[in-house]
């Protein structure tokens, strides 16, 4: 086992750590994707609240319902977490940016390297969990039957651009990256503090990737929300967010350690 696994360690613990927390924390991030690409429009249904939006999913398709979007979510956060620590870990042993005593200056720009490296990979896996999760309960005939379907119509129909939008904001989102490598499982309390001040591109993102409504790019969307909603349309679903964030870090670097220890 050690001499085929040597030096992937890292690898296939962040597989691990992305794939059990995926499960566990998919329907966190369903509501989160809808409160946040919510404009106010009729397009979509109108949620009271958090609870109200997570009982008329499950009223409308079973439970199945609040897993839409789980297989793209599950392939892209097995890919990121995995590439990510082993971009990472990689990256932070070969490069030494800052002396040793200013090592989180170092982290954070080894980490947003390591995350726009992943950012390239997965985008396109990102569009379809977005497209997924935003299809509605009251929409009738859902226009995308999975993945690879979701895929190729983007393809055909927006072209390979179309699997990279939000990239732009995705990629401020990794200027928080290198907190969830050493510190994360200790400090949930920063975790929550860089989801809060970087959220708007969450939003951002979300709007770019959605299916119903078209923006011209991120200044567009900026522009938009903040002329029809105000500064509060740029952190709509936070707090699901912040809230997600302590199973899903508990989940990831547990299971993260567990399967690195194994290995070794």
């Amino acid at each position: 086992m050690p001499s085929i696994v040597a030096g992937y360690e890292n690898l296939i613990a962040g597989f691990s750590g992305g794939f059990v927390s995926t499960i566990v924390c998919h329907p966190l991030d369903l509501l989160k994707i809808r409160y946040s690409a919510n404009e106010g429009s009729q397009i979509r249904p109108q949620y009271r609240s958090y609870l109200h939006a997570a009982r008329s999913v499950i009223q409308a398709e079973g439970f199945r319902g609040i897993y839409q979007g789980l297989t793209p979510n599950i392939v892209g956060a097995t890919l990121s977490w995995g590439l990510y620590f082993q971009f990472f870990y990689a990256l932070r042993q070969k490069f030494t940016l800052f002396p040793e005593k200013f090592q989180s200056a170092n982290d954070l720009i080894i980490g947003c390297l390591s995350g726009s490296a992943v950012m390239c990979v997965t985008n396109p896996v990102w569009v379809t969990k977005t497209r997924l999760c935003l299809q509605y309960e009251t929409e009738g005939p859902k226009k995308y039957s999975g993945m690879w379907d979701c895929m190729k119509q983007i393809v055909k129909n927006e072209g390979v651009a179309g699997l990279y939008k939000g990239f732009v904001p995705g990629i401020l989102g990794t200027t928080h990256g290198a907190d969830t490598v050493d510190y994360l499982a200790f400090s949930i309390i920063s975790k929550v503090f860089a989801t809060t001040t970087t959220y708007p591109y969450q939003v951002l993102r979300t709007r770019l990737q959605d299916q119903h409504v078209k923006y011209d790019g991120v200044v567009d969307v900026i522009r938009t929300t903040m002329k029809a909603e105000g500064i509060s349309g740029l952190y709509k679903g936070m707090l699901m967010a912040n809230i997600r964030v302590l199973p899903a870090a508990m989940v990831t670097f547990v299971t993260f350690e567990n399967v690195k220890h194994f290995l070794a």
